[in-house]
């Protein structure tokens, strides 16, 4: 009966995680740029000595859903949408390179130019510091241009220019800031035909229904695995009961 038990419970924790992973997607379903996290696995065998006798659930880590969500229109000159695979440079809490979709730009109190959820901004000269300003714009291939407080609005500076990368053919992951990240901190190199939508953003990919029926489906399944591990018990009891019987 053991074989039955761990492979029962070893699935209720792939279910548990995948459950875990709907309910984060549903809670950023109007988050800018989402990507919805997606949770696999695979069936791997127990080898050792006699036959392989049992199949467990192993996890390869949690992906993404790269596929776009809706562009909607702002007009806000800081707000910007990506076109194709395109992705933005920041800089993650530990000091290392990493990438979103999140174009909800803003400055700063010191003039950092920040996504919406506090990482700093690369530009291809590093991070993007803008000084006090009547007017910031950017342009589709990602150029900061402004105009100085005072200054004339027809003779715009440019500043610098966003730090735009293609991650097709990389090796990336989702961390638990909602940033993607290369294999073994890697860096990408600046993709010169990324483009941006200036005054758009790019709204959460995650589909409220798909949610709610793969929860619903998690559950019963989890429901499916917890009557699987009574009955084991159940059996283990009769048998259990079986070799105590007074042997004649």
């Amino acid at each position: 009966m053991d074989k039955l038990a761990y492979t029962t419970v070893n699935t209720m924790k792939s279910l548990m995680n995948r459950q875990a992973a709907i309910a984060h997607n549903m809670a950023n379903s109007d988050t800018v740029g989402f990507k919805a996290d997606m949770v696999s696995a695979k069936a791997e065998y127990l080898t050792g000595p006699g036959h392989d006798s049992r199949s467990m659930a192993v996890e390869r880590g949690m992906r993404a859903d790269m596929n776009g969500g809706a562009i909607t229109k702002t007009d806000r000159p800081l707000d910007i949408a990506f076109e194709g695979d395109a992705m933005l440079a920041v800089q993650a809490a530990d000091g290392n390179e990493a990438y979103t979709r999140r174009g909800d730009l803003q400055i700063g109190p010191s003039g950092a130019m920040l996504t919406g959820d506090g990482f700093p901004v690369l530009g291809e000269g590093g991070p993007i510091t803008l000084p006090p300003a009547d007017r910031v714009d950017i342009g589709a291939d990602g150029t900061i241009s402004y105009v100085p407080l005072g200054g004339d609005p027809t003779l715009p500076q440019q500043l610098d220019k966003l730090k735009l990368v293609s991650a097709t053919g990389s090796e990336m992951s989702k961390g638990a800031d909602t940033l993607f990240h290369v294999a073994d901190d890697g860096i990408l190199p600046v993709d010169e035909n990324a483009k941006v939508i200036a005054g758009a953003l790019e709204q959460s990919n995650v589909n409220m229904t798909s949610a709610l029926v793969d929860m619903i489906e998690t559950s019963r399944a989890w429901e499916t695995q917890a009557r699987l591990l009574r009955t084991t018990q159940e059996l283990d009891e009769s048998g259990a009961g079986i070799m105590s019987l007074p042997q004649g």
